[in-house]
């Protein structure tokens, strides 16, 4: 497979890409992947690829399927692929390259506990089918006019599988795996910056060309009051002071819900800080924390990572401060990043709680937004291990309030 480092296909224009680019990004996405389940390869191949069964993980190998079957369900075995969001979800699609695939690899179908009891092909076989239906993929995509609905699923697979690449990230850092990432390091420290009160379009308007995730439409104005917003996110140093003042054992910091994950937390793992931290110092103010199978220093200008939304929220408290909208922190990414708003090391807890904008359709693949709505929390920017292409600032990414194996941190706002 041609390998490329073109900085074309590393923008967040990719959403705009027509076929030439998408080829050479679809390969880039799989070579990539391949590359993480080769790390993969050499930490678990012994145990055949082998992990515990918890919420957060998938089997290696499930993940590597899914990865293939995704794209040739939407693409390869999907006849209304050139309608693009107007494909009918569930229309007949023809046979997969793999006789088992729906079986193994359909996530909406095969429960999460399932997938660590089905009969899985090695992985040389996995690999044969990733590379069956990439190729597939490929040939389709040469043929495909050169329109924003012929254009959809391929876009979709693409960002995808990006996806599915931090997932693999992340789930080497929950297993500590050694992976060789380079991490945030410290940076400047600016004052908060001041933003005037504006009227704000928030989310992408579905005619305006190219690609749009469903839960990013429909386009609609919102009054934004003037606001006061960190430039960058909280640092270990800042993290510190909240432990050291007792902030994991006072109940009037944390909402409800926050101080029963406290509680369950301490009795369970006996943690009094945020996830992999070994060492978080009353005293020194030193934090040792876990970093892909290896325990480092963390430096006090470092971005303090994974942290729940719950103690993101219990810091805004103590602070005197809040968590910012989605809707501030999406004018200040656009606006402010001359005066020094820096983002994307860190995925962002925002307070805003996952909901449809007004106006909202599902598209075809219906498991991506529609059903965390309610539930889930909003979190914007990227993180150090988000593909380029993916760091878009309108993008919301969302999870459940209690998710701290992702490289999730935060920033404060004034109340």
């Amino acid at each position: 497979m041609l390998h490329t480092t073109s900085p074309s296909i590393d923008s967040p224009e990719m959403r705009r890409a027509g076929p030439d680019l998408l080829s050479l990004a679809l390969m880039d996405a799989r070579n990539h992947t391949l590359h993480l389940i080769g790390q993969y390869e050499k930490a678990l191949g012994a145990a055949h690829f082998e992990v515990p069964c918890v919420a957060e993980l998938n089997p290696p190998l499930w993940e590597l399927g899914h990865i293939g079957w995704f794209q040739e369900w939407w693409l390869g075995r999907n006849l209304q692929r050139h309608l693009g969001r107007g494909c009918d979800p569930s229309a007949t699609r023809l046979a997969s390259l793999e006789p088992h695939a729906d079986r193994w690899w359909h996530s909406g179908q095969v429960a999460h506990d399932s997938r660590w009891t089905l009969d899985l092909p090695d992985l040389a076989n996995i690999k044969t089918y990733l590379l069956n239906t990439l190729e597939s993929s490929l040939e389709l995509l040469e043929k495909a006019p050169e329109e924003d609905d012929a254009l959809y699923f391929y876009r979709l697979a693409l960002f995808h599988e990006d996806m599915h690449g931090e997932a693999l990230i992340y789930m080497a850092q929950t297993l500590g795996l050694p992976l060789g990432l380079s991490l945030p390091g410290p940076g400047p420290v600016r004052e908060p910056l001041l933003l005037a009160a504006t009227r704000w379009l928030l989310g992408l308007a579905a005619g305006q060309g190219g690609f749009t995730f469903d839960n990013e439409r429909l386009a609609h104005e919102v009054a934004v009051p003037e606001f006061e917003i960190d430039a960058q996110v909280v640092t270990w140093a800042q993290f510190v002071e909240f432990v050291d003042d007792g902030g994991y054992d006072r109940a009037e910091l944390w909402q409800p819900l926050g101080w029963q994950w406290v509680q369950n937390k301490a009795a369970g793992e006996g943690r009094r800080g945020p996830r992999y931290v070994d060492q978080i110092g009353v005293a020194s103010g030193a934090v040792m924390q876990t970093r892909f199978g290896t325990l480092q220093r963390m430096l006090g200008g470092q971005p303090v990572m994974h942290v729940t939304w719950w103690e993101a929220d219990a810091w805004c408290r103590w602070a005197g401060r809040r968590l910012p909208a989605e809707v501030e922190w999406e004018v200040a990414a656009h606006n402010a990043a001359r005066r020094g708003f820096r983002w994307g090391e860190v995925w962002e807890w925002t307070g805003t709680s996952f909901h449809a904008y007004p106006g909202f359709i599902a598209d075809p693949y219906r498991d991506y937004s529609e059903p965390w709505f309610g539930t889930h929390k909003v979190l914007r920017g990227a993180s150090f291990a988000t593909r380029a292409r993916m760091k878009h600032p309108k993008y919301r990414n969302f999870y459940l309030p209690g998710r701290d194996d992702i490289f999730a941190g935060f920033r404060s706002c004034a109340l």
